[in-house]
């Protein structure tokens, strides 16, 4: 599988280091098919596990997904309740092919605010894969930028009244350090957003750290967005001159 996606591409194509991907479409993609909107999310789900190994093999070293956002638990109980399974089952049916594939699992997001079964899933995940040494599949569960940056401003207040920084020196790299995605190091700012479904907007993700990204916005819907979507986003990147303020 490697090879023959590594080829699709070619060796001269500039693969992004890290991809965000904000999984939209779900509903859309089960109300079309008239079905329940948790069928869209169950297959949803099914198919982080053929991008992020599609992703793994083209040499992506970090894979973002926005899989759950601070303003999601406005939705309907149910939906909630089902969205908040999913870890569940995920982690149960692929984390085997998720050791096979040498791939680690972060989280970005507010987990102490987690049912205490979904908090415990996501956290062993990630203590079960602390080893790996291949692509970071980073989960942005119970995630939202706004409330991100809020909690760094509030960190960097503690810090400064209580004297153990100099609020005049705060800088980049310290406000980074504070953010949620620190664990990401050198690798936190996605080179490439894709938002699928056809909407056009970052929908509270990653607002400090998109500053510099490109950003694409695929019209399929997550549940049948495929490996050869990703390639094509991935080209349409490699086509981008990325000069980040410069000329």
């Amino acid at each position: 599988m490697t090879e023959d996606i590594k080829r699709q591409l070619g060796p001269e194509i500039s693969v992004p280091k890290h991809i965000a991907i904000i999984m939209d479409g779900n509903g859309r993609w089960a109300k079309r098919k008239g079905q329940p909107r948790i069928a869209g999310h169950k297959e949803g789900m099914n198919n982080v596990k053929t991008i992020a190994t599609a992703a793994s093999h083209l040499g992506v070293r970090v894979l973002s997904l926005y899989a759950f956002s601070t303003e999601n638990w406005s939705r309907p109980s149910k939906e909630v309740n089902f969205l908040m399974r999913l870890p569940v089952d995920f982690f149960g049916t692929f984390m085997p092919d998720l050791i096979k594939e040498n791939i680690k699992v972060e989280v970005t997001g507010f987990t102490d605010k987690l049912p205490d079964r979904t908090r415990k899933v996501v956290l062993k995940a990630v203590e079960d894969t602390k080893d790996n040494t291949g692509m970071i599949l980073n989960f942005a569960f119970n995630y939202g930028g706004r409330a991100e940056i809020v909690n760094a401003v509030k960190n960097l207040a503690i810090e400064a009244k209580n004297g153990s920084i100099d609020p005049t020196k705060i800088d980049d790299t310290m406000f980074a350090d504070q953010l949620l995605t620190n664990q990401l190091g050198d690798l936190a700012d996605p080179d490439l957003l894709i938002r699928t479904s056809g909407e056009e907007r970052i929908s509270n993700f990653m607002l400090w750290q998109l500053a510099y990204s490109e950003m694409v916005f695929d019209k399929t819907y997550w549940p049948e967005y495929s490996v050869d979507n990703l390639i094509e986003d991935i080209l349409e990147f490699d086509r981008r001159d990325r000069r980040f303020g410069s000329v």
